[in-house]
């Protein structure tokens, strides 16, 4: 005799299994060719290079600027770590320009 959990559970087990084949039909039904997925990936990225790139230079402004301030308020209160806390933030603001600079003529971009 079967109880009330049962039935539900096996109903339960047959609907992933009917939403598992729909599911696999559908990604059938629209997969593409492998090269023109890759080629389309490609161009999109490439179109994208340049906003990031300036976005990176944007981030890299701000991140300068509140350096800026936040090494004159170390300098105004005479902390004596002002120098380290200034190559830290001068370096990171480099770094940010460097590697998009580095990565642009890297991929030919």
């Amino acid at each position: 005799m079967k109880t009330k959990t049962q039935s539900s559970f096996q109903k339960g087990r047959s609907f992933l299994v009917a939403a598992g084949v729909y599911i696999l039909t559908y990604a059938y039904a629209y997969a593409q060719d492998g090269n023109a997925g890759i080629n389309e990936a490609n161009t999109a990225v490439r179109g994208y290079f340049d906003t990031g790139t300036n976005l990176m230079y944007a981030i890299g402004a701000v991140l300068g600027l509140i350096g800026a301030v936040k090494v004159y308020q170390k300098w105004n209160g005479g902390d004596p770590d002002t120098s380290r806390v200034a190559a830290a933030w001068f370096g990171s603001c480099i770094f940010l320009v460097v590697v998009a600079t580095v990565l642009k003529s890297f991929f030919g971009v």
